[in-house]
């Protein structure tokens, strides 16, 4: 019951196997969930210098 036991999760393991000992993990479904549209928002004015006299 060791590394060389193909039956034995260590042994899968090393040897790079799955099975009923080792089984893969299963990746979970990846859900893409629909973002609500934010709307534009205008532009800002701009603030400009008043010219001096």
């Amino acid at each position: 019951m060791g590394k060389g036991d193909k039956k034995t999760r260590r042994g899968k393991i090393n040897s790079g196997s799955y099975g009923k000992t080792r089984p893969k993990k299963s990746s979970k479904s990846v859900v893409i969930s629909e973002k609500p549209e934010v709307a534009e928002k205008a532009p800002k004015a701009k603030k400009t210098k008043k010219a001096e006299d």
